[in-house]
């Protein structure tokens, strides 16, 4: 019983190193999910990886890769950690469990199920069908919550969707018209640094006219998002900076007749029926995996009563508006943190499910 609790307590780990390798992804890897693969001989790494960019090598690829040729003799006597289940299909790659019965690794350890239609759990019988042993659910809430956005799109056919605005202390986002700063130099810069991690961000007509953003990742050093922008009947000006050209931008309109403007697509939705539904179909079939959206307000307010939203994540600052735009309701959550942020707090909500 006391070998056993420590070959738990090694595989939790081995388990941990995955998840963070995982996160080094910094969402390139999408519509892929995040995964982490680190393989051990004699209680020692001598292989790791992560899935980087998508279409390129997953972690089992780069992990494998990374073992020194003088050691790969040893891999049928090596366990190799993975943060999900090594997927079972043909792909932009060929499937993971085959290159782990290629390579004869003796023992499998995974931390969650890939609920994905053409895995689905086949890869761990696979495994086991050839004598693989095989151990699953070591960490498996912290991976699952590291791939949340894949399985959001898998299990609710939808983007994984993030709420964000700054609030005053009164609960106003603004004043109409008028552009109002009220996070601090600590929050952008974290906003900045969530933008490079979701696939696309999103704001309406008032916000994209008053505030003329550029809605890209100046401040977090890694990638840009998609923008989207509401725009029914097309009355943003082609001068704002969302058609800069720089970066693509996408159009939601009511209007059937579209300009023709370099890096901007525009799509046609029914502006008679709710749009949220609309929009998140559009996204989810064109294989856009999370979405960040960043008001305004009444826009924001679509998403949290159509339930459509996962995270609300809310920057509160000690300014006194008295008056101006009423913050968003966050309401049907079934957890919340609030976290210091110099002259601000962060208050992230979680959906309840």
């Amino acid at each position: 019983m006391i070998m056993e609790d420590k070959q738990i307590d090694m595989d939790e780990l081995f388990m941990r190193r995955c998840i963070q390798l995982a996160t080094l992804a910094g969402g390139y890897n999408a519509p892929n999910p995040r995964v982490g693969a680190v393989i051990v001989y004699q209680g020692k790494i001598i292989g790791e990886g992560y899935h980087q960019r998508y279409g390129e090598g997953h972690a089992e690829v780069n992990a494998v890769a990374s073992v020194p040729k003088d050691l790969l003799p040893c891999l049928p006597n090596a366990t190799i950690y993975v943060t999900l289940e090594p997927c079972f299909h043909y792909g932009k790659t060929p499937p993971c469990v085959d290159l782990i019965l290629q390579h004869n690794i003796g023992r499998v350890v995974i931390a969650c199920t890939d609920p994905f239609e053409k895995v689905g759990g086949r890869s761990l019988v696979k495994l086991k069908e050839h004598g693989v042993e095989v151990r699953r659910g070591v960490l498996e809430a912290e991976a699952a919550h590291l791939v949340r956005r894949f399985f959001t799109t898998v299990q609710k056919k939808r983007p994984y969707v993030v709420l964000k605005y700054a609030q005053s202390k009164d609960g106003f986002i603004g004043v109409p018209n008028e552009e109002i700063p009220i996070s601090n130099a600590l929050s952008k810069r974290l906003t900045h640094q969530w933008r490079g991690e979701e696939t696309a961000i999103l704001v309406g007509t008032n916000t994209a006219l008053v505030d003329d953003p550029q809605l890209n990742n100046r401040l977090g050093g890694g990638r840009n998002p998609l923008r989207l922008v509401l725009d029914r009947s097309l009355r943003l000006p082609r001068t704002l900076q969302l058609f800069d050209g720089c970066l693509e931008t996408w159009v939601f309109t009511a209007e059937t007749a579209h300009p023709k403007w370099d890096g901007v697509r525009f799509v046609t939705l029914n502006f008679k029926q709710p749009i949220v539904p609309q929009l998140l179909a559009y996204l989810q079939k064109e294989k856009i995996q999370s979405l960040l959206v960043e008001g305004g307000a009444q826009l924001l307010q679509s998403f949290i009563d159509s339930g459509s939203w996962d995270e609300a994540r809310v920057f509160t600052s000690k300014a006194i508006l008295g008056a101006g735009v009423q913050a968003p309701q966050v309401k049907n959550y079934e957890s919340v943190e609030t976290v210091p942020l110099a002259d601000n707090s962060l208050t992230t909500y979680w959906q309840k499910h």
